[in-house]
């Protein structure tokens, strides 16, 4: 097995647990996702002999490349966990068992709509953008509740929680704020009592930030950078935040 990416497993493994022990949770209420967005098979295949078994990708191209690798190992779990296009929808579901970035009622109608014609049903996130910068995806805080209310008139959709990405290039405490901004947003949700909608789910946190958002609350972190090295292109390139809204 290739050493660095088993021994950054175990570096990250004991930074959320210290982060835990920090915050006075519990190791267990944080779910770790590796994020594999231009990662080769080979270093994926050395995360799984390490045991890791969860995890995302952004582009719907390489769920469809490491589709071969999900078929080996039934036992992987893969989210989506990057902007989705609506003429995206038919090819996504095919792969993922929840996808973390429905951030419009829009998304929320053609995702329902093609999960009715294959008789299923989708767990969801709601993507909130909680650093309200233009260039990123997400309902914007201010309308994220009523857009829940929205999507969870639809029964192919099962609301498991929200999602953010922090805000780049930021102090602590400014990643701190979205992350709690977050939590704030799912405390709102959760007094509504709304049918259908669960908020088990807080995604927040990745390999820059990801202590911070378990000490706000994160039950689920996705990593990559940590785990498989750096990447060729910067993060923002990944998350697709610089592109214009197409549908």
């Amino acid at each position: 097995m290739d050493q660095l990416v088993e021994e950054n497993l175990i570096t990250v493994r004991q930074q959320m647990e210290l982060a835990c022990r920090t915050s006075g949770r519990q190791m267990e209420d944080v779910t770790l996702l590796l994020a594999t967005k231009t990662v080769p098979l080979e270093k994926l295949q050395q995360a799984i002999r390490a045991g890791e078994t969860l995890f995302g990708e952004n582009k719907v191209q390489e769920l469809r490349d490491k589709f071969p690798l999900m078929q080996q190992h039934e036992q992987l779990e893969w989210h989506f966990i990057g902007h989705l296009q609506t003429n995206k929808v038919k090819d996504v579901v095919k792969y993922v068992t929840l996808i973390h970035s429905v951030d419009r009622l829009k998304l929320g109608q053609a995702l329902h709509h093609q999960l009715m014609k294959e008789n299923k049903s989708m767990d969801i996130l709601v993507q909130v953008n909680t650093s309200y910068e233009e260039s990123k995806f997400g309902a914007a805080p201010e309308t994220a509740v009523e857009l829940v209310e929205q999507l969870s008139q639809f029964d192919t959709l099962n609301i498991k929680g929200l999602m953010t990405i922090g805000k780049f290039n930021a102090t602590d405490e400014e990643t701190r704020d979205c992350f709690r901004l977050l939590k704030n947003i799912q405390a709102q949700i959760i007094e509504k009592n709304m049918p259908k909608v669960n908020m088990d789910i807080l995604s927040m946190g990745m390999s820059a930030d990801f202590k911070v958002a378990i000490e706000e609350g994160a039950t689920m972190i996705r990593v990559g950078t940590s785990v498989f090295g750096q990447r060729y292109l910067p993060d923002g390139y990944y998350w697709n935040e610089n592109i214009q809204q197409l549908d």
